[in-house]
């Protein structure tokens, strides 16, 4: 071992200089290539992406800002959603695509043995279907308690919790359909003017997400009116369910409408679908956001002025994050700014961006459409507290995602807009009646 350390000594002292300049560049060019990890991602066919998605897919200057402890899951900005009574023991979720009981119930924390206990009992639990409601309620503890699902309209089971079994109760009920017309003027804000209008909590929820795109409820002047058509589903003599048929909003002298078609969908007084391709937030609920979209924000982390070229929302660890359009991911992996990240594109101009994620619900190359689920939030990568930063990118820029005009989505055709206005000109002229 020594002779062969002495030979090589003894070749590098009667390298010429050249040589000596040659040999360090060839070791700085390999440590280099050793550090170094491009974060590029190949297509399927082998072919590089373009270099919009490069730019974009680069290690993501990310500054974060989060001082503030989160006390549960249903801190909003908006003042309507924060008025809505809060259970902290009752959770419910809406089947979409690919759920199971066991999949909804072991992301919300509930043991694995209590979901094996109810499965191996009501087998009917694995043939939950889109659209579908459940419902479950925890002790203080987070055990299992009592479970209900919504099969129908017309019929709920629930299982309750008995000792170590559940015990299954199917309810069928009779309705009774009615349509009234509720009318009122804005005094103080929307929710409490439309709850003294006779709408409850549920429907009001209803009203301000369909009117979400075209004004702020939490805007209007003095004044306003507004008429909901209602149409109410009567179960015996308790229970009711609404059917929201149409809203009208009259403020600063402009009128907006959303009414139901023959589709189920929500249109204005035109036929132009009030539903952007794009939902405006990347959850169920609308989280608080603990910073803003800024081109020049002093950073916590470092000090600096730097661009922050998203929004971050205060969310628990552990909270769905859904694709805010349809498109394809073209990037599910980690690095030490973002964390865990995913990138999707949505068509030729929109990118979204969501970092700092616990867990990758999707893989690159998969197709996801609008609320499908893609992740879950977390406090990975470089990060002062648990949230989401999620980013939206239009023609290789970055825009505020809560401030953009979205995309309308496509107006009906020319024989369902005929029908249609039929039932514009019918809800319409009941709403403005007043």
């Amino acid at each position: 071992m020594q002779q062969i350390a002495k030979t090589i000594i003894l070749a590098y002292n009667t390298l010429f200089r050249l040589h000596y300049i040659i040999l360090w560049s060839l070791i700085l060019i390999i440590l280099a290539l050793i550090f170094w990890q491009p974060t590029f991602y190949y297509l399927k066919n082998n072919s590089i992406i373009p270099n919009l998605t490069q730019s974009l897919l680069l290690l993501p200057e990310v500054n974060k800002t989060f001082n503030q402890t989160l006390s549960n899951d249903n801190v909003s900005q908006n003042k309507i959603i924060s008025k809505f009574p809060n259970k902290t023991s009752l959770h419910e979720y809406i089947i979409s695509a690919g759920d199971t009981l066991g999949g909804i119930l072991i992301q919300y924390g509930i043991d694995i043995a209590d979901i094996s206990l109810l499965t191996s009992q009501y087998h009917d639990l694995c043939n939950l279907k889109i659209g579908q409601q459940i419902s479950w309620f925890v002790n203080k503890k987070g055990n299992l308690q009592q479970v209900l699902w919504e099969v129908s309209r017309h019929e709920t089971r629930t299982y309750d919790r008995i000792g170590n079994n559940f015990k299954e109760k199917k309810i069928l009920q009779q309705s009774k359909r009615q349509s009234s017309v509720l009318s009122g003027h804005l005094i103080g804000n929307f929710f409490d003017s439309a709850k003294n209008a006779g709408l409850n909590p549920i429907e009001i929820h209803a009203v301000t997400k369909v009117l979400q795109w075209q004004l702020d409820l939490n805007k209007l002047h003095e004044g306003d009116h507004f008429s909901v058509l209602i149409s109410r589903e009567k179960f015996g003599t308790h229970n009711k369910q609404s059917h929201l048929l149409g809203a009208w909003i009259h403020s600063e002298d402009k009128d907006y409408y959303a009414i139901r078609a023959n589709d189920g969908k929500f249109y204005d007084h035109l036929g132009y679908g009030l539903e952007r391709s794009f939902m405006r937030f990347p959850t169920m609920k609308q989280f608080r956001i603990s910073s803003g979209f800024n081109p020049r924000r002093l950073n916590p982390m470092t000090g600096r002025i730097a661009p922050h070229k998203g929004v971050d929302f205060a969310m628990p660890i552990g909270t769905p994050v859904l694709a805010v359009g349809d498109g394809y991911v073209l990037v599910a992996k980690c690095s030490r700014v973002a964390g865990n990240y995913v990138v999707i594109r949505h068509g030729h101009k929109y990118i979204t961006r969501y970092m700092h994620l616990k867990k990758f619900l999707v893989e690159p190359r998969q197709k996801v459409k609008r609320g499908d689920r893609i992740a879950l939030s977390g406090n990975t990568g470089r990060s002062t507290g648990p949230h989401l930063h999620y980013e939206l990118w239009l023609n290789q820029q970055a825009v505020n995602p809560v401030t953009i005009k979205l995309p309308h989505s496509k107006k009906l055709s020319s024989q369902n807009r005929r029908a249609y206005m039929m039932i514009v000109k019918q809800v319409a002229s009941q709403l403005t009646t007043y």
